[in-house]
C-alpha cells in the first residue's frame, strides 16, 4: 500500500507540474508567438515556382546537448521544439545559370527563458531575418543555446522540368575511349571513289 500511494502521489505532482514544462506542449505553438509572428514578411518572386508552394529544409541545434535536426516548412508555418519555436516566412533560391548559387530564407526564432533569475518563463523573438546557406556570416542567429540555419529551398524554375538531361545512345555508350567525336562518329565514313580507268590507246593504222 505504501508504494501505491507514493506512486498516486507522484502522478499527482507530475499532473500539476506539467503545465509548467517546456517540453509538455513540444508540438504547439503558443498563441503569444503567433501574435508576435503575424507580421513577417512575405515575399513574392517574379520566378518559379509560388512560394506558397516552396519547402525549406532549416537546421535546429541545442548547444546544450549538442543534438540537431532538420525542420521541413512551407513559408507561413511554424515548428515548436521543446522552448523554441521556429517560424517560415520565405524562401528563396538563385536562377539555375547564376554562379555562384545561393539559397536563403527569411526566418523568425523565438525561445521560451527568463530575462533574469527571477522573473518567469516568457516568449522572446531572438531573431528575424534572412539566412543565407552558403554566406552564413551574413546574418546569424546570435543566441547561446539554439542555432538556426538554412539548408535547402525547393523550388523549380520555368524550363528546369521541361529539359531533362539527355540519355546516352547506343552507338556513344559501345564508343571505344579515343575514338573521333560523336559527330564524326554519327556521320556514316564516304564511300571511297572509283579508281579512273584507263584511257583506250589510239588505234594505229598499220
Amino acid at each position: 500500500m505504501p508504494r501505491r500511494a507514493s506512486a498516486l502521489l507522484l502522478l499527482a505532482l507530475a499532473a500539476c507540474n506539467s503545465g509548467n514544462e517546456p517540453g509538455a506542449t513540444a508540438t504547439e505553438v503558443p498563441k503569444a508567438v503567433a501574435a508576435q509572428a503575424a507580421g513577417a514578411p512575405v515575399v513574392e518572386s517574379e520566378y518559379g515556382t509560388p512560394v506558397k508552394d516552396r519547402v525549406a529544409t532549416l537546421g535546429l541545434l541545442n548547444k546544450r546537448n549538442n543534438l540537431s535536426q532538420d525542420i521541413v516548412l512551407k513559408p507561413g508555418e511554424s515548428r515548436r521544439v521543446g522552448n523554441v519555436v521556429v517560424k517560415l516566412a520565405s524562401c528563396e533560391r538563385t536562377l539555375p545559370w547564376e554562379d555562384p548559387p545561393e539559397v536563403g530564407a527569411f526566418v523568425q526564432v523565438f525561445v521560451e527563458e527568463r530575462a533574469d533569475a527571477g522573473s518567469a518563463l516568457q516568449w522572446r523573438k531572438v531573431f528575424s531575418g534572412w539566412l543565407f546557406k552558403n554566406s552564413p556570416s551574413l546574418n546569424t542567429v546570435e543566441h547561446p543555446v539554439y542555432d538556426v540555419w538554412v539548408k535547402d529551398c525547393a523550388m523549380k524554375f520555368p524550363g528546369e522540368e521541361d529539359s531533362p538531361a539527355p540519355a546516352a545512345s547506343p552507338s556513344s555508350a559501345a564508343k571505344p575511349a579515343g575514338s573521333a567525336s560523336p559527330a564524326a562518329a554519327a556521320s556514316p565514313s564516304p564511300a571511297p571513289a572509283p579508281a579512273p580507268r584507263p584511257a583506250a590507246s589510239p588505234t594505229v593504222g598499220l
